[in-house]
């Protein structure tokens, strides 16, 4: 059987559901040969996932999301076997975990200048093991009755252009390839098309992404329509980047993002794991 490389999901520790080893065993289930775990800006729950992946017999490919930005625009780089302790990833890491806690705290200053006060300890009774975000400070809003629901929290208070629009100011690009890099990772500019943008502006992404040292592109995020998968590696080809797969898996439920339930890569890709199973 042609194994099945699924190299884009999330667990608890960001904004998914399952535990790691819950992940792991949904994993197995869908027949997933290869797995790497890619939770924004932390690598919290690789090590649990690579002990419960040894049981099951799949291997576990270390690995991390990104945010970042490109004109004002925020993009998401996935990066792929990655050394956990290098230097550059941990520092990486810390610098993203403090613009998560500075925003949090910005939030929060503004909710309490709306009569909200508490609103930061509020929001992290919802957070758990998950980075501090706008979903917690809703839940917190409706616990207090200040809402009927998360909607109108964020209709009201947490939504575009409202008081608790705090912007998130990520590092640029090359920033977080360097990051990347230097763990010995590969970095994958992540589901392209989800960017809605123009073919044009598109490329101009993937050229700046590979002039500063990014290797590979998702041409497959999840269940796609017919000719994407084609048409993300044309953009490939362009720029000599190799192409990477993955459900970006969040949460059972959601089947067109099931793990390992995809297409086949395109017949003349050049799959990211030859970067290390060579």
């Amino acid at each position: 059987m042609t194994p099945i490389y699924d190299l884009h999901c999330h667990s608890f520790y960001s904004d998914g559901i399952l535990s790691p080893n819950d992940l792991v065993s949904r994993a197995k289930a869908h027949n997933v040969s290869y797995l790497a775990l890619t939770d924004h800006d932390t690598t919290q729950g690789i090590a649990v996932a690579q002990k419960a992946a040894k049981d099951e017999g799949i291997d576990l490919i270390p690995g991390i999301e990104f945010s970042t930005q490109w004109y004002g625009r925020g993009i998401h780089i996935v990066g792929l076997n990655i050394d956990l302790d290098a230097e550059s990833l941990i520092n990486g890491v810390a610098k993203q975990e403090n613009s998560r806690e500075q925003r949090a705290r910005a939030i929060a200053e503004r909710l309490a200048a709306k009569g909200y006060d508490g609103a930061y300890e509020g929001a992290q009774k919802y957070s758990g093991s998950e980075l501090l975000g706008r979903p917690h400070f809703a839940k917190y809003l409706v616990e207090i009755g200040a809402v009927k629901s998360v909607a109108q929290a964020f209709k009201r208070y947490l939504g575009a252009g409202k008081v608790g629009d705090v912007k998130q100011m990520w590092p640029d690009f090359d920033e977080v390839i360097g990051w990347i890099k230097g763990a010995g990772g590969v970095a994958v500019l992540a589901h392209p098309d989800k960017y809605d943008m123009t073919r044009t502006k598109l490329r101009l992404l993937t050229a700046d992404f590979a002039e500063a040292g990014g290797e590979a592109i998702e041409v497959i995020s999840g269940k796609q329509k017919a000719g994407l998968a084609a048409d993300m590696q044309r953009i490939a080809d362009m720029f000599g980047l190799h192409s990477s797969c993955g459900s970006d898996f969040h949460s059972p439920g959601q089947p067109w993002q099931e793990l390992g339930a995809f297409e086949a890569m395109p017949k003349n890709a050049r799959p990211v794991w030859e970067f290390w199973s060579t």
